[in-house]
Order: C-alpha cells, then structure tokens, then sequence
C-alpha cells in the first residue's frame, strides 16, 4: 500500500467518502460544506472544531498527492471538492459497497468491532450479518493493494477484537492528535465541578423542602 495519511486527512477522505454516497444530490462538496462534515457531531469519533483554513490546508496537501480534486460546476464560482481515494479511473484499485462503507466508518470513528461497524455501516451499505463485516474486513486485510485493515488484540472484557485502518498508520483513538471541539474537552475536564454543582443543587432543595414542611407543620426527618 501506496498511500500514507495524517490523521486530518483521514478525516477529510472518509467525509468526501460518507458524503458521496449518503448525499450524492450535494457532492462534490464547498469548503465549507466539507467543514461541517468534518466537524459533524454525530457519526464522528473524535468530535472536531476545524477551522476553514485548517481544512483547505489539508485538501491542498490531498491534492499534491492526487487523492483530491477540485471541481466547480458550469456557472459556479465556489470551489468543489472530490475524493480519487479508489475508483477512479486514474486509481490503482477498487473498492465495492461495502468495502468502502467499512473504510469509511474506520476513517471516521476509529477502531472498531465488527458488530459496531454493522450496525454504523448500514447507512452506506447493507450487511446481512456480523459474518459479513467480517468477510468484508478479511478482504481488506488481505487486498493485493493493501492490507488496509489490521485487527486489533482483544481488550479486557470485550468479547470482540476491534479492527482499524492502516492509512493513518495508526491502530487507537485519533484524540490526542486532532483538535478535539472544546464542547467535549470541557464535558470531560468540568466533570467533577459539575457533580460538586449537582450536589450543591440536591441540598439546597433538601433544605427548601424541610422549610416548607416546616411551614406546613408536617414532620421533618431526623427531628
């Protein structure tokens, strides 16, 4: 295998991928219609926050190594974008439906089991079972072209080994090397302050309600 990604550009193909087959009618894709696919919030692992500069910087480098192109419809001034990634008719291999729903999924989520990628790939193609993902993930391990895919030893307490693209040459989570959207960050960093809130919160409303039986002369606990 040829092809060698950053993780940025990973993200950048597997969304040009899910948008050409989930929204055919809207691809190729603006700059900033790639952004928001970048940095969409549901289908996506690590959750983004890529700035238009960021990105058009990263198709440059995509272009440069011809898996990207530019593309302005008749009468359109705004620059589009399309993924050669596979099937094109300048590229070197091919991919089917489900091959490329795989891929797809791996690029933006991450490592993955094969159940989990049944159940996200349906959108873009259809597996009749989890012996089918697996099929599917063999193919792709053993491509002339490739291997694309490596499976992941099993971790403690799951019952399945997770499997993950090659392209970024990574086999974990992307998070500690992509610009995570500060909404997560600040889920994960804030948790503590927001239990020590809630708590706070369940007191003082303890307190208004022995207040009111007070009130009420109905009997408060403990009294």
């Amino acid at each position: 295998m040829k092809i060698e990604l950053t993780p940025l550009e990973g993200r950048v193909i597997g969304a040009l991928i899910e948008k050409e087959v989930t929204t055919p009618d809207h691809y190729p894709l603006s700059l900033n219609a790639l952004v928001n696919a970048c940095n969409q919030k549901s289908n996506r692992d690590p959750v983004l926050a890529l700035d238009e500069a960021t990105v058009q910087a990263t198709v440059d480098g995509l272009k440069r190594k011809y898996l990207v192109t530019e593309k302005s419809g008749f009468g359109s001034r705004v620059a589009k974008f399309q993924h050669r990634f596979f099937n094109h008719e300048f590229g070197d291999f091919r991919f089917d439906a489900k091959q490329t729903a795989v891929m797809c999924e791996l690029l933006l989520r991450g490592p993955q089991t094969p159940g989990e990628l049944r159940g996200r790939a349906q959108r873009l193609a259809k597996f009749a079972d989890v012996a089918e993902v697996e099929a599917t993930l063999e193919e792709l391990m053993t491509s002339e072209h490739g291997p694309f895919v490596t499976r992941l030893p099993r971790e403690p307490g799951r019952r399945e080994s997770r499997y993950a693209q090659l392209l970024t040459g990574e086999t974990h989570s992307q998070a500690d090397e992509l610009p995570v959207a500060d909404a997560v960050a600040e889920s994960k960093g804030s948790m503590a302050d927001r239990l020590s809130a809630l708590e706070a919160s369940v007191e003082a409303l303890r307190g208004e309600v022995e207040s009111l039986r007070r009130a009420m002369n109905q009997p408060v606990a403990g009294e």
